[in-house]
């Protein structure tokens, strides 16, 4: 599909958002350098992000995530939509 995705955010992501950078006041920027490639290529059909389709995830449940320094984002595409799901942020202990 070519041309211009809308992004939409669900109750729960916006529960998740502002809870985050309550602690996290960089969120906010991070968030707003992904909506501009979920605009453009929510598919990562160029290859040039840090987005990836997950296995075994249904439909509803956050399909994609884009990765984003410590934070992730998870979202599903119907048609030319993009729904934002969840915002989690990368345990620094991960590695």
């Amino acid at each position: 599909m070519n041309g211009t995705f809308e992004v939409l955010v669900t109750a729960h992501f916006e529960r998740g958002l502002k809870k985050l950078v309550r602690t996290h006041p960089d969120l906010e920027m991070e968030y707003r350098d992904i909506l501009p490639i979920l605009r453009a290529d929510p598919h990562n059909r160029t290859r040039q992000h840090a987005i990836k389709k997950l296995e075994g995830v249904n439909a509803g449940h956050g399909q994609y995530r884009i990765r984003m320094r410590r934070f992730r984002f998870r979202y599903d595409i119907h048609g030319q939509t993009v729904y934002l799901k969840a915002c989690t942020l990368r345990r620094e202990d991960t590695y």
